[in-house]
Protein backbone atom coordinates (compact mmCIF):
# COMPACT_ATOMS: atom_id res chain seq x y z
CA UNK A 1 0.00 0.00 0.00
CA UNK A 2 1.28 3.69 -1.05
CA UNK A 3 1.86 5.85 2.20
CA UNK A 4 -0.12 8.60 2.39
CA UNK A 5 1.30 10.86 5.23
CA UNK A 6 3.62 13.11 5.57
CA UNK A 7 6.91 12.61 7.40
CA UNK A 8 8.52 14.69 9.65
CA UNK A 9 11.33 15.76 6.99
CA UNK A 10 8.35 16.30 4.47
CA UNK A 11 7.14 18.71 6.82
CA UNK A 12 10.53 20.15 6.78
CA UNK A 13 10.25 20.97 3.79
CA UNK A 14 7.18 21.88 3.35
CA UNK A 15 7.63 24.17 6.40
CA UNK A 16 10.15 26.01 3.94
CA UNK A 17 9.25 29.26 1.82
CA UNK A 18 9.28 27.61 -1.11
CA UNK A 19 6.50 27.37 -4.60
CA UNK A 20 4.65 24.30 -4.77
CA UNK A 21 3.43 22.78 -8.00
CA UNK A 22 0.22 21.71 -8.90
CA UNK A 23 -1.00 20.04 -11.57
CA UNK A 24 -4.79 19.40 -12.58
CA UNK A 25 -6.31 17.27 -15.40
CA UNK A 26 -6.65 19.53 -18.80
CA UNK A 27 -9.33 20.09 -20.70
CA UNK A 28 -9.29 18.46 -24.11
CA UNK A 29 -6.45 17.55 -25.76
CA UNK A 30 -4.32 19.77 -23.74
CA UNK A 31 -0.91 18.23 -21.80
CA UNK A 32 -0.96 18.84 -17.90
CA UNK A 33 1.32 21.38 -17.14
CA UNK A 34 2.52 22.18 -13.07
CA UNK A 35 1.72 25.86 -11.92
CA UNK A 36 3.28 27.21 -8.95
CA UNK A 37 1.70 27.66 -5.95
CA UNK A 38 2.10 29.22 -2.85
CA UNK A 39 0.51 26.47 -0.03
CA UNK A 40 0.64 25.49 3.22
CA UNK A 41 0.61 22.16 5.13
CA UNK A 42 -2.17 21.37 7.60
CA UNK A 43 -1.67 20.01 11.09
CA UNK A 44 -4.65 17.40 9.57
CA UNK A 45 -2.17 16.24 6.95
CA UNK A 46 -3.38 17.65 4.19
CA UNK A 47 -1.80 20.47 1.93
CA UNK A 48 -3.77 23.43 1.20
CA UNK A 49 -3.46 26.61 -1.47
CA UNK A 50 -5.91 29.32 -2.96
CA UNK A 51 -6.97 30.80 -6.14
CA UNK A 52 -9.33 32.58 -7.84
CA UNK A 53 -13.04 32.01 -7.53
CA UNK A 54 -13.03 31.92 -11.59
CA UNK A 55 -10.18 30.18 -12.52
CA UNK A 56 -9.14 27.69 -14.61
CA UNK A 57 -7.66 25.55 -11.33
CA UNK A 58 -10.92 25.81 -9.44
CA UNK A 59 -12.88 25.21 -12.75
CA UNK A 60 -11.11 21.78 -13.91
CA UNK A 61 -11.21 20.81 -9.81
CA UNK A 62 -15.14 20.91 -10.20
CA UNK A 63 -14.84 18.40 -13.22
CA UNK A 64 -12.29 16.14 -12.14
CA UNK A 65 -11.34 16.40 -8.49
CA UNK A 66 -7.97 15.41 -8.22
CA UNK A 67 -4.37 16.86 -8.12
CA UNK A 68 -0.97 16.33 -8.43
CA UNK A 69 1.53 18.82 -6.37
CA UNK A 70 5.20 18.56 -6.25
CA UNK A 71 7.83 20.77 -3.45
CA UNK A 72 11.36 20.03 -3.95
CA UNK A 73 14.67 22.15 -2.71
CA UNK A 74 15.91 24.95 -4.69
CA UNK A 75 19.55 24.88 -6.86
CA UNK A 76 22.32 24.59 -4.35
CA UNK A 77 21.24 22.32 -1.76
CA UNK A 78 21.28 18.46 -1.52
CA UNK A 79 18.12 16.99 -3.65
CA UNK A 80 15.14 16.59 -1.70
CA UNK A 81 11.50 16.24 -3.07
CA UNK A 82 7.99 15.43 -2.12
CA UNK A 83 5.39 14.54 -4.47
CA UNK A 84 1.64 13.69 -4.16
CA UNK A 85 -1.38 12.37 -5.69
CA UNK A 86 -4.77 14.03 -4.22
CA UNK A 87 -7.60 14.23 -4.21
CA UNK A 88 -8.81 17.78 -4.23
CA UNK A 89 -12.06 20.09 -2.98
CA UNK A 90 -12.41 23.69 -3.45
CA UNK A 91 -13.76 25.64 -0.46
CA UNK A 92 -15.78 28.74 -0.42
CA UNK A 93 -14.10 29.35 2.63
CA UNK A 94 -10.75 30.49 4.12
CA UNK A 95 -9.57 31.48 0.73
CA UNK A 96 -9.17 34.98 2.07
CA UNK A 97 -7.54 33.85 5.86
CA UNK A 98 -5.15 31.76 4.09
CA UNK A 99 -4.31 34.15 1.34
CA UNK A 100 -3.06 36.28 3.84
CA UNK A 101 -1.05 33.91 5.94
CA UNK A 102 0.70 33.01 3.04
CA UNK A 103 1.17 36.44 1.90
CA UNK A 104 3.03 37.16 5.10
CA UNK A 105 5.10 34.00 4.75
CA UNK A 106 5.98 34.26 1.19
CA UNK A 107 6.99 37.99 1.13
CA UNK A 108 9.71 39.56 3.19
CA UNK A 109 8.87 43.14 2.20
CA UNK A 110 6.22 45.09 4.31
CA UNK A 111 5.13 46.82 1.24
CA UNK A 112 4.72 43.68 -1.22
CA UNK A 113 2.59 41.95 1.71
CA UNK A 114 0.12 45.12 2.02
CA UNK A 115 0.15 45.06 -1.85
CA UNK A 116 -0.80 41.26 -1.95
CA UNK A 117 -3.22 41.50 1.06
CA UNK A 118 -5.14 44.55 -0.93
CA UNK A 119 -5.05 42.59 -3.98
CA UNK A 120 -6.81 39.60 -2.27
CA UNK A 121 -9.25 41.79 -0.55
CA UNK A 122 -10.58 43.09 -3.69
CA UNK A 123 -10.94 39.27 -5.29
CA UNK A 124 -13.03 36.42 -4.62
CA UNK A 125 -11.01 33.68 -3.30
CA UNK A 126 -11.15 29.50 -2.81
CA UNK A 127 -9.11 27.72 -0.58
CA UNK A 128 -8.42 24.41 -2.71
CA UNK A 129 -7.48 21.32 0.04
CA UNK A 130 -4.93 18.31 -1.42
CA UNK A 131 -5.80 14.80 0.63
CA UNK A 132 -3.10 13.10 -0.40
CA UNK A 133 -3.35 9.56 -1.58
CA UNK A 134 -0.35 8.70 -2.69
CA UNK A 135 3.04 10.56 -1.39
CA UNK A 136 6.14 10.06 -2.99
CA UNK A 137 10.02 11.51 -1.90
CA UNK A 138 13.29 11.63 -3.09
CA UNK A 139 16.10 11.21 -3.90
CA UNK A 140 16.21 7.29 -3.81
CA UNK A 141 19.05 6.44 -2.19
Amino acid sequence: MAPTTFTDADRALFDRRLYGLITVSPAGARLPAPRPVWFEATPDGDLQLFSLAGSLKVRRLAEDPQATFVVATPPGEPEAWVSVEADATVHDDGGRELADRLTDRYWEDEGKRAESKAIWAAEDLRRIVLRPRRVTRGPAV
